[in-house]
């Protein structure tokens, strides 16, 4: 008898316990945070990471979303195609996220994003810019930045109409589709602006590659030298690429991406990342407007550092993004969540402003120009391409 009722008393606490567990479960939104923690893509994806699961902080102290609290399941990506799907298997089976944001590179993007989208779970990149994307993978696949047209083309008349350039040379790293993308896009605008024979020689080179002399001496045997130089390339190369056309005297000015948004073009470029580089990103931090200066301020305090660069905000912006629909749509189900995204329209972010208009999931965003100075990034000027 009295092994009977112990026994009685154990069922009744494991029937306790898992009522407590699923209360306790039932309590919090899983949303998956995939970064590129380590490898080449690090010095992008960890500022976003960062400003990713700030945004989820401050949701959270504010009440956090349908009386739930958000817990934020991050993996690292390590830069690398199957680690990225590996990750997002693994948030959508084991952890049971609703949505996931994060990678600021299109091959990890499309990796990830196919696994998500097979899976009817929406994700939202926090810097990838392909702006094919969204169609490659399917309806549950959304772009928080612009897309790399609207870049390369603001690259393209910032090139012409405020640099004044008539002709231009271009390079590009020819294993990645965000470069070969950049380079395309801005080759279109500027040949459009300036004629078909406006772009003097295009020239390419491998990622892994550490000396570009060849290419550079290609480009100095030119006859007639161009007047500036668009560089497609990812955070790892921009400083070196700069560094070794000024070692060897070539003085035009370089624009490109922003994959240049990254402390790797000024600790790899060295002094020459003082000399007349250009790059096209998502913000300035250094915009006086109340909401980027309460984002620095914020961003100070948690980390106690000052944003790295615009990946931060993006990320940051990406976590509201998904909160907001999470919100209008009154449901942290999947579907809702995806069918809520699609309806976003003038969510005011750090980066500007998210709107996804006619059934595109890219949204139509200015762009912002920065140079280097004195070692740090200044503020040139706000385009939004025609």
């Amino acid at each position: 008898m009295k092994a009977k009722v112990v026994m009685l008393g154990v069922l009744a606490l494991a029937a306790t316990l898992a009522v407590t567990g699923c209360a306790k479960k039932n309590n919090v939104i899983k949303i998956g945070a995939l970064f590129n923690q380590t490898g080449d893509q690090s010095s992008l994806d960890v500022p976003g990471l960062n400003g990713f699961k700030l945004a989820a902080d401050e949701i959270n102290k504010a009440g956090g979303l349908l009386g739930k609290k958000l817990e934020i399941v991050a993996i690292d990506g390590k830069t690398d195609q199957t680690q990225c799907t590996n990750a997002a298997s693994k948030m959508i089976d084991v952890d049971k996220v609703v949505a996931i944001g994060g990678l600021s590179d299109s091959n990890y993007a499309l990796a990830a994003g196919a696994i998500a989208q097979a899976k009817g779970v929406p994700f939202v990149t926090s810097g990838a810019t392909l702006p094919t994307l969204p169609d490659q993978v399917g309806d549950a696949f959304f772009l928080e930045p612009f897309g790399d047209n609207i870049q390369a083309y603001a690259g393209a008349e910032f090139a012409a109409k405020d640099l004044k350039a008539k002709t231009a040379y271009i390079l590009t790293d020819k294993a990645m589709d965000y470069t070969i993308t950049l380079s395309k896009y801005f080759k279109e605008r500027f040949t459009k602006i300036n004629g078909d024979k406006s772009v003097l020689l295009e020239d390419t080179y491998q990622t892994d590659d550490v000396d570009f002399s060849a290419q550079i001496g290609r480009l100095k045997n030119l006859k007639v030298q161009p007047d500036v130089l668009y560089v497609a390339s990812d955070p790892s190369k921009c400083g070196v690429i700069v560094k070794q056309l000024r070692a060897l005297k070539v003085k035009q000015p370089v624009i490109g991406g922003d994959g240049y948004d990254t402390p790797l073009l000024v600790s790899l470029g060295g002094d020459a990342a003082n000399t007349g580089v250009y790059f096209s990103t998502h913000a300035s931090l250094t915009n006086p407007a109340d909401k980027v200066q309460n984002f620095v301020k914020a961003y100070n305090a948690a980390y106690k550092t000052a944003p790295e660069n615009a990946f931060a905000a993006l990320g940051y912006d990406t976590m509201y993004l998904i909160a907001n629909a999470i919100k209008a749509g009154n449901s942290d189900k999947s579907a809702d969540i995806k069918a809520a995204l699609a309806k976003t329209d003038g969510l005011e972010g750090v980066t500007g402003k998210v709107s996804y208009k006619n059934g595109s999931r890219v949204p139509t965003k200015s762009v912002t120009i920065l140079t280097v100075k004195d070692g740090k990034f200044d503020f040139v000027k706000e385009v939004l391409p025609e």
